[in-house]
């Protein structure tokens, strides 16, 4: 079985001429992230040992100057699953949910669970079904069980939204 990876930072633009940069943290408090060094890229192949300076300012091992730094810019940063503390009770990783088969309160099968992903309006949970995929909000509304256990979590798809054009905008 592949090695389950999940993304805990990502690497920003340069910070000064030193090769210093600027991280983004997803762990719940930033400065944890420095507990996972050294991280990885997605594959595993690529390490960076990472030294936080304050705040967000995070010093690379090997990167020494703005260039070097600048090429890292964008890069994410991935932890072994099995590296994270085990979640409280009623908690779970999201990457966790990854595989999960989603069916419906009446047991129909949806599909199967193969993202979470936040774009900063709220997580959404994509889940590849037989014939469509499916783009649900991830809330206690539309995902009331989350049964890693079992293997699956139970949906409630919303009602479809239809937005009704405003007058001006084209549909007359």
């Amino acid at each position: 079985m592949a090695v389950k990876r999940v993304m805990v930072g990502e690497i920003g633009r340069p910070h000064g001429v030193r090769g210093l940069v600027r991280l983004r943290a997803f762990t719940e408090a930033p400065a944890a992230i420095a507990a996972y060094s050294p991280l990885t890229d997605e594959t595993g192949a690529k390490r960076y040992a990472i030294t936080l300076k304050g705040g967000d300012i995070a010093a690379i091992e090997g990167v020494a100057d703005r260039d070097a730094a600048q090429r890292l810019t964008g890069t994410k940063l991935y932890v072994d699953r099995d590296r994270l503390p085990p979640p409280e009770d009623d908690e779970f990783y999201l990457t966790d949910l990854i595989g999960l088969a989603a069916v419906t309160e009446a047991g129909e099968a949806l599909g199967t669970v193969r993202a979470v992903e936040d774009h900063g309006a709220g997580a959404f949970m994509i889940v590849d079904g037989e014939r469509a995929e499916h783009l649900l909000p991830f809330t206690k509304a539309v995902v009331p069980v989350v049964d890693i256990a079992g293997g699956r979590v139970i949906v409630v798809p919303p009602d479809e939204v239809i937005v009704q054009p405003q007058p001006g905008e084209g549909a007359e």
